[in-house]
């Protein structure tokens, strides 16, 4: 074998782990991209039906109660930590239901467009799309509560 035939096919072989290496990361970021858009999906969802968001964290109430029961009912735990855990849970739900579901869509469309472009993927632009819109209904909950707020808070 030659020495430009070995030299070619070095070249030949970096040039296809480069674009291994390359691929590898565009497809990462892709997925990526495509899980935020899903969470935030998710999220406006639960802004439109809010009984859909109610019966989510009323089932992980209802999985962690049953766990604390179950840990009460071994002794592990006594009756004055299991009733105050179970009083915690139940404010960390009510707490949960009655967040923002625009501020947590906001953030996961956000961060397809911030963290996980380029490549502009389809994905990502249905992100930059869903941000502005939710970035918009954000600031009317926002004003329909009251609450202040300057355009570089929702960033």
């Amino acid at each position: 074998m030659s020495r430009t035939a070995s030299w070619r096919g070095a070249a030949l072989g970096l040039l296809a782990c480069c674009a291994a290496v390359y691929g590898a990361a565009a497809g990462d970021l892709w997925l990526r991209a495509r899980s935020a858009c899903f969470e935030g999906e998710k999220y406006l969802s639960w802004h439109r039906d809010p009984a859909l968001k109610a019966a989510h964290f009323d089932g992980l109430l209802a999985a962690r109660s049953e766990a604390l029961l179950a840990e009460r009912r071994s002794g592990r735990v006594d009756e004055a930590a299991y009733e105050a855990r179970i009083k915690l849970l139940k404010s960390e739900r009510d707490f949960r239901v009655g967040e923002s579901s625009l501020k947590y869509a906001h953030a996961w469309f956000q961060t397809a467009v911030e963290l996980f472009s380029p490549p502009e993927s389809r994905w990502v632009k249905l992100a930059r799309v869903r941000m502005a819109e939710t970035r918009e209904l954000w600031k009317k909950e926002l004003d329909a509560r009251k609450i202040g707020y300057s355009d570089y808070m929702l960033e």
